[in-house]
């Protein structure tokens, strides 16, 4: 018997994509290559786009 969530899953499209910033340890942050936070480049976050928890809404209904 196959599994009816089988009929709908689709296999993962890896894409290789390279991040323009990297993580500074040290700092706490991702950076560009010259060293400025990513954060302060508009293009970069455009690209990038963001994320935004959920957690709070979930654990507190007075969120």
């Amino acid at each position: 018997m196959r599994p009816f969530a089988l009929g709908y899953a689709r296999p993962v499209v890896r894409s290789v994509v390279a991040a323009p910033y990297v993580y500074d340890a040290a700092r706490q942050l991702n950076v560009l290559p010259d060293g400025r936070p990513a954060a302060r480049n508009r293009a970069v976050l455009l690209a990038t786009g963001t994320t935004a928890s959920t957690a709070g809404s979930k654990t507190h209904f007075d969120d």
